[in-house]
């Protein structure tokens, strides 16, 4: 199933409605990749909400994006990870500690406004 991604300003917004299969998270991730390049994003939103299971390939994956994103020159905030789905990942060791999440789109978006700022102040970067 192919996952929308819509352009709201410099920033893509994809917004996963239903569980992956591998194949479908890799197109995602070449899909990213092609349309930051295309509309010059500064940031990508991952709306993750309607998942109420992550497996460890899609949280790899998701990682991945938010490295060769940051590789491309903009900043990834993943958002809407359910509560339980958090609990699970932390049982099952699947660490996201280098990768900007947020609760919902909205502070996803304030988050991503906010690390632009910094990028622009030359504060960014780790």
């Amino acid at each position: 199933m192919s996952v929308p991604i819509l352009k709201q300003g410099k920033v893509l917004i994809a917004s996963i409605q239903t569980a992956l299969t591998d194949t479908d998270m890799l197109r995602l991730q070449d899909e990213l990749m092609a349309q930051i390049g295309r509309s010059r994003s500064r940031g990508v939103v991952v709306d993750v909400t309607a998942l109420d299971v992550m497996d460890s390939f899609v949280s790899r994956s998701l990682r991945g994006i938010a490295h060769m994103t940051r590789l491309r020159g903009a900043e990834t905030v993943i958002v809407g990870i359910q509560p339980e789905v958090a609990f699970a990942m932390v049982q099952l060791g699947i660490s996201m500690e280098d990768v900007h999440t947020a609760l919902d789109l909205e502070e996803g978006l304030a988050l991503l406004e906010s690390l632009g700022g910094e990028a622009e102040r030359g504060g960014g970067g780790g």
